[in-house]
């Protein structure tokens, strides 16, 4: 579990082939790793990838075809990635709570300035733009925002210039895809509407 808090900016410095996936060598050097041991959780951009060896300040991953089916931005040498370490029971809960499951692929509709702060504007998937509400949370490339607006399938954000410093949303531009995760309370109001409407089979 996380919270949607970078810890710092990771840089992927490794590919390979892996089966039908591929292992990542992710640069960690700005993410206080003295308490990770194999086996830990990292989320990536929003994805939770698990610790499968470390050396100094790279850590590797190993990310199967699956994931990268369902998330962006793990499979190009260079790209940076949002890297936050998995909560501990007695860490604040600073953004809100994230399971590093990506929902889905959102576009960049728009990404520009607007007096001190960035607006952004993403285009969510048919299936979970209904999971997006005005003043509730969801996670981009693995950061935690407010939704300030929903219009049909596109939600607004604004960002402070503090978190476009630290994560990799300043690279976002129109046509961007971004992972997508909507707030876990949402998934849990549809599922006992469902139940109690008499259909126990929801789908994801």
């Amino acid at each position: 579990m996380f919270s949607g808090i970078v810890a710092a900016l990771g840089r992927i410095e490794h590919t390979e082939p892996l089966g039908d996936g591929l292992r990542l060598t992710v640069d960690a050097a700005g993410l206080d790793l003295g308490d990770v041991a194999v086996g830990d959780s990292i989320a990536n951009s929003g994805v939770c990838l698990t610790v499968i060896e470390r050396e100094g300040q790279r850590v590797k991953f190993d990310v199967s075809r699956e994931t990268l089916t369902c998330a962006v931005g793990l499979d190009c040498v260079g790209t940076e990635v949002n890297l936050e370490k998995a909560l501990a029971l007695s860490d604040r809960l600073g953004g809100h709570l994230v399971t590093g499951h990506v929902d889905g692929i959102g576009e960049v509709v728009k990404f520009v300035p607007v007096a001190e702060s960035f607006e952004l504007i993403v285009r969510a998937p048919a299936a979970i733009a209904g999971y997006i509400a005005r003043k509730g949370s969801i996670t981009v490339n693995g950061v935690s925002l407010t939704v300030n607006r929903v219009e049909g399938q596109d939600f607004s954000t604004n960002l402070i210039p503090h978190t476009v410093e630290v994560t990799n949303l300043k690279h976002l531009a129109a046509g961007s895809r971004v992972n997508l995760e909507i707030d876990l309370i949402a998934r849990y109001v549809e599922r006992m509407m469902a139940w109690r409407d008499g259909d126990g089979a929801v789908s994801s």
